[in-house]
């Protein structure tokens, strides 16, 4: 099992959401901004190393929104997505096809990664 993490970062009443790469698995989906834990890190430090390396930003990791495990064809990961707060830079796409903010309501509009759905049946509701 993979241990990833994940961010959940707000904008007034809009949420960061980031597309997968075209090359990549499960190409071209929606997902939170993120990554695996590498060894000796804790899940807040990979959080933030993830989100500079990926989006050029810092973020303020807040509390545990949501934790699950989720199996993959080809791999199970123990999720685990964060309140986080952008503390410096402006999100870009460094390594995502493209970045958008959306609302809870237009979560239908997008085609997330499986492993998402649970997270984002939480956001429609809250």
């Amino acid at each position: 099992m993979i241990s990833v993490v994940a961010a959940l970062i707000w904008d007034c009443d809009r949420f960061l959401i980031c597309q997968r790469p075209e090359h990549k698995t499960r190409g071209l989906l929606w997902e939170f901004a993120g990554g695996k834990v590498e060894p000796g890190e804790t899940p807040q430090q990979a959080l933030i190393r993830e989100c500079r390396e990926e989006l050029a930003i810092t973020v303020a990791v807040d509390t545990l929104f949501m934790e699950l495990d989720y199996s993959y064809p080809d791999l199970t990961v123990h999720l685990m997505v964060y309140r986080a707060e952008i503390i410096e830079g402006i999100p870009q796409k460094l390594e995502h096809a493209d970045i958008r903010w959306i609302t809870p309501a237009q979560i239908d509009a997008y085609a997330f990664c499986p492993a998402d759905t649970l997270i984002l049946q939480k956001l429609r509701k809250a």
